[in-house]
């Protein structure tokens, strides 16, 4: 322990007791509260891109309409493709971060390498919302249609098809936005550095 950090006091029995700052708790504590939630985002980052990934994946369906068999694919679609990719893409980058994590935490690393992590959770977070966003699209298009353009909507013949779309894509905005929360504890954590 520092010796700058160590207060000494003697107790009416002769024997010297060391006190430990309140703010050494504080900060020790504050340090754990980070990991911990840095760690826990990152798995639920992974366990809901995982999951939308294979939700989209599974929503296949096949139907008969007037004795012609009619499927719905995902991979019909090259913005439900670009989410699968997408979200096979951060599930494996957060799974790199979690180690880098699991560095940083370290007695002897360099806090300001919390930079990177920042960096990489806003490139994760951004790419992710661009397959989202794309999915989202065209989701929205097969459920309502778009009269305009003469696109009608096929969620009435295919329901199945469209509540896992419609699963996969609610999945990968929570991994959003868990995603957009670790960028806020990476941009704190740089900020509470000292100079």
């Amino acid at each position: 322990m520092d010796p700058e950090m160590q207060k000494q006091s003697t107790t009416s029995s002769g024997f010297t007791v060391l006190q430990v700052p309140a703010t050494m708790h504080t900060q020790s504590s504050i340090k754990a509260f980070f990991y911990i939630a840095q760690m826990t985002l990152r798995i639920l980052v992974i366990a809901f891109t995982l999951a939308g990934a294979i939700t989209m994946i599974t929503s296949d369906q096949s139907i008969t309409v007037f004795g012609i068999a009619m499927d719905a694919r995902y991979n019909y679609s090259a913005s439900f493709r670009f989410n699968v990719v997408v979200n096979f893409v951060v599930c494996g980058l957060c799974l790199q971060s979690v180690v880098l994590v699991i560095v940083l935490n370290r007695p002897k690393s360099n806090p300001k390498n919390y930079f990177y992590l920042l960096l990489h959770d806003l490139v994760n977070m951004l790419l992710l919302l661009s397959g989202v966003s794309a999915a989202m699209a065209i989701g929205y298009v097969g459920r309502f249609g778009q009269q305009k353009t003469g696109w009608i909507a096929i969620c009435d013949g295919v329901q199945k098809f469209c509540d896992k779309i419609m699963v996969s894509i609610v999945l990968s905005f929570l991994a959003v936005i868990f995603l957009l929360l670790l960028t806020v504890i990476s941009a704190y954590k740089l900020k509470s550095l000292p100079n």
